[in-house]
């Protein structure tokens, strides 16, 4: 397995992972947003990233990523917005892999923290997520616009 930073010609991969990360949280993000996304990846100046976990040339992977200010370090925040492993290859390390990827790019990069949001009925990710961060102990709250 190779983690590594999306390229413009993994779109046709990556595009079904999405839809299936999308499937998972019940949503539908429309064509124009994914579009948007798929570009801000591809551009340097941008904060987010993604990479993907790919074995003999099939994506099976893909891990989001965002860097954004904090007022309580001087580091930036890495928020880990989206994970997304195969259904055909879970329980083999891919997601843990994906998640190592950003913590040694947040420590590359001089990030002082790697934080993530999931479903609280995420009970299978959650196992995972207990073996390798620390729970906050904050309840998220939102007001959608």
């Amino acid at each position: 397995m190779n983690i590594r930073l999306a390229r413009e010609t993994d779109f046709a991969q990556w595009l079904p992972l999405w839809k299936g990360y999308q499937l998972f949280y019940k949503t539908d993000i429309p064509q124009a947003t994914t579009e948007t996304t798929w570009s801000r990846f591809l551009d340097p100046s941008e904060p987010m990233h993604c990479a993907v976990a790919e074995t003999d040339g099939k994506l099976i992977g893909i891990v989001h990523y965002i860097h954004h200010r904090s007022c309580w370090t001087t580091g930036d925040y890495v928020y880990l917005q989206d994970l997304f492993v195969a259904p055909d290859s879970r329980g083999k390390g891919v997601g843990r892999t994906l998640i190592e990827h950003v913590y040694a790019h947040a420590a590359k990069t001089g990030g002082s923290r790697v934080w993530w949001l999931t479903h609280e009925t995420n009970s299978d990710a959650m196992l995972l997520y207990d073996r390798i961060a620390d729970k906050s102990g904050f309840v998220q709250y939102r007001k959608l616009m």
